[in-house]
């Protein structure tokens, strides 16, 4: 019987680092597209790396920065008393990393999109920058920001490499559904395996629909 556990493992983490993504990729995005500043362009390849990046590679520096000699371990091992990789925080930090350009990206595309003169308004009518984010930007980029939430979503839902690299495989703890998968198949469970598997397959697919439907409705706005 297919052990349910790495589901609810991969659907909490999808949903914390997905929300946790949002708060960070939506100013983010806006200071791709509307600020002005030197290097704006390395910036912008900075956040686009772990597309081109293996996941294995992208996963071993985050273990060398995340580890218990690692700048980033060394840090929250004083703020926590205890070590950072192998918990639930450590795959949540290295699946918000690696999913970082699905949830910008969306939204700057979002974001070019808003007429100018409503920028233009909103500064002759003496708003603030943050006045302008929240009242004029967000509420016009609501597409964009369900796209990126979803494809966020369903990335992390099928996470592996970057995860196996921080998490290893802890049941209950760090052990996602696309590990459990992978180990099935390495111990020839494949029964598991396969109904593991159609579930990602289904999750797959709805995000391509929903996706798919959310385009065809900005295009028709």
């Amino acid at each position: 019987m297919m052990d349910n556990a790495p589901l609810l493992i991969s659907a909490k983490l999808a949903g914390v680092s997905t929300v946790l993504l949002l708060m960070l990729a939506m100013p983010l995005a806006a200071s791709l597209v509307f600020v002005r500043f030197p290097g704006r362009f390395l910036a912008d390849s900075l956040v686009n790396l772990p597309l081109v990046l293996p996941p294995t590679v992208l996963g071993f520096y985050l273990l060398v920065l995340m580890g218990p000699e690692g700048l980033v371990g060394r840090a929250w091992a004083r703020v926590s008393d205890g070590p950072l990789v192998f918990t639930f925080v450590g795959i949540t930090l290295a699946a918000m990393i690696h999913s970082l350009p699905f949830a910008v990206q969306p939204l700057k595309t979002a974001f070019q999109k808003i007429d100018p003169r409503l920028l233009e308004m909103s500064a002759v009518l003496g708003l603030t920058p943050t006045a302008t984010f929240f009242r004029v930007i967000l509420p016009n980029s609501l597409g964009g920001m369900a796209t990126s939430a979803i494809l966020a979503f369903a990335h992390t839902m099928g996470e592996f490499g970057v995860i196996l690299m921080i998490g290893g495989s802890i049941p209950g703890k760090t052990r996602v559904a696309s590990i459990a998968i992978y180990e099935y198949v390495e111990t020839m469970r494949y029964q598991e395996a396969v109904s593991m598997s159609l579930v990602l397959v289904g999750i797959s697919y709805v995000v391509l629909l929903t996706v798919n439907f959310l385009n065809i409705r900005s295009r028709h706005a």
